[in-house]
């Protein structure tokens, strides 16, 4: 099946392939915006539908165009990519022995039809010691991942157990993909 993927995220794109979707890459020119947890959703629900009818534009629509923004939510703050190490260490921390939300926004656009949606998975993180937290955050791999984990990786040790969709944590939900690509009519 052809599809555009409105992000340039390597992990959507893996995730894309792995149900045997080779999809063009073409991430949006879209300015992501930020807010409070009580619009977690409206928040990830804005930026997908941004960022699919950006590349939409662009490409048009004769194949469908997937777009997506997924967010870490505790306390009622949004936590995104961390800016260094420093904050990737804090924001650690915050997740350390808890639950948390990742929501992700997902919108497609397929011949004039659009449909959009958060899906939402409850992740819960084990106990974490400083000297772990500060071990994989040396690893590099948390600073480009909203809340400072990749649960496809390293981080995979730092989750104790997970409610609901584990590749909706990893970026994008492949079974609502799925499900949404076929209501639209796209083989």
């Amino acid at each position: 099946m052809q599809v555009v993927l409105a992000s340039a995220s390597p992990r959507r794109l893996e995730l894309l392939r792995q149900i045997g979707i080779e999809p063009e890459v073409c991430p949006a020119d879209f300015e992501e915006s930020g807010g409070a947890a009580k619009e977690a959703d409206e928040v990830a629900l804005h930026n997908a539908l941004g960022k699919c009818r950006a590349v939409a534009a662009l490409k048009g629509e004769a194949v469908p165009v997937i777009g997506a923004d997924t967010v870490v939510v505790v306390d009622n703050v949004i936590l995104g990519k961390p800016k260094d190490a420093v904050e990737a260490v804090a924001m650690l921390q915050r997740l350390s022995g808890r639950a948390h939300e990742v929501l992700t926004g997902l919108a497609i656009k397929y011949k004039q039809q659009e449909a959009a949606e958060v899906v939402h998975t409850r992740v819960y993180f084990r106990k974490l010691s400083q000297a772990e937290i500060e071990a994989y955050v040396a690893t590099g791999e948390p600073l480009d991942k909203a809340g400072a984990y990749g649960i496809q990786g390293r981080g995979a040790v730092l989750v104790e157990k997970i409610d609901g969709c584990y590749n909706n944590v990893v970026g994008l939900p492949l079974t609502r993909v799925y499900e949404i690509l076929a209501k639209l009519g796209a083989e």
